[in-house]
């Protein structure tokens, strides 16, 4: 891929995503990318580049951005989140709340929002509760919404969990499938962060944006975080992935240990 083309395909990615291409990601865009110039019978990347920026470019975007999208998750990634959400529920509840609303804003094939529906089932049982789970990605976000997954990406539902909360739906290769109990507890839909205001209504009770902040520009950033703050509960907090910090950026979000941030207020209010 020539630098001018990759070019073209950064200024798509950062103005209609937000998503910042580094220098030298050129090999990786143009393998990402073949297999979408194979399904439209394009000899090269310069004809796509061409017809993103074609009269008929924006029907094509969605696909573009599939392609380059970053979707590894796996279930109960980082665990002191998901023991941290519990907690939090726990003393929610116990204090008498009776509505939660989360929000998976990376979600993925669906592996975070499934993880936290399943701590959260026993202890919001009698309670309403739904978690929103949205992704740039058209493709994981229909591989989450249909919930099946192989053995070695549910090897980390811990045994319990697994029994109460996967089907399995095929020996050859081994498969499973969310109970539709859990699925009907969470909400996938098509979010692209750059463009706000979020549709959603607050207050939330905890925003999962984990490891999809370090794609962004500060900017970007910023004006993410700004809208989490808009909606969360005042003592909610929002997570983000280890390798990732809102330093830099003016919030009122508080630091609460790595990765962990909270809105500062009674989360019970």
């Amino acid at each position: 891929m020539d630098a001018a083309c990759f070019e073209g395909f950064r200024r798509i990615a950062q103005e209609r995503a937000g998503i910042f291409l580094r220098p030298g990601k050129d090999a990786l865009v143009s393998s990402r990318l073949a297999r979408r110039l194979r399904e439209l019978g394009l000899a090269s990347e310069r004809e796509y580049l061409d017809r993103l920026l074609g009269a008929d470019g924006d029907r094509e975007i969605v696909h573009f951005l599939d392609a380059i999208s970053t979707n590894f998750t796996r279930f109960f990634r980082e665990p002191a989140h998901f023991d941290l959400l519990a907690a939090d529920a726990e003393r929610a509840r116990a204090a008498g709340q009776q509505r939660f609303r989360y929000w998976s804003a990376a979600c993925s094939s669906g592996e975070e929002p499934y993880s936290l529906a399943m701590i959260l089932d026993p202890i919001l049982a009698r309670c309403d509760w739904k978690i929103l789970a949205t992704d740039l990605s058209t493709a994981a976000l229909a591989q989450a919404a249909a919930g099946e997954y192989g053995a070695e990406e549910v090897e980390a539902v811990p045994p319990a969990l697994r029994a109460r909360h996967l089907l399995p739906v095929g020996a050859e290769p081994p498969r499973w499938r969310v109970t539709p109990a859990l699925r009907e507890r969470v909400v996938f839909r098509r979010i692209n962060l750059v463009e706000r205001p979020f549709p959603m209504k607050g207050p939330l009770d905890a925003v999962l944006c984990r490891n999809v902040m370090i794609y962004f520009d500060r900017e970007t950033r910023a004006t993410i975080v700004g809208e989490v703050e808009r909606l969360l509960r005042p003592g909610a907090p929002m997570l983000i992935g280890h390798a990732e910090t809102l330093s830099g950026i003016s919030t009122r979000l508080r630091p609460e240990r790595p990765s962990v941030y909270r809105l500062p207020g009674d989360a019970c209010a």
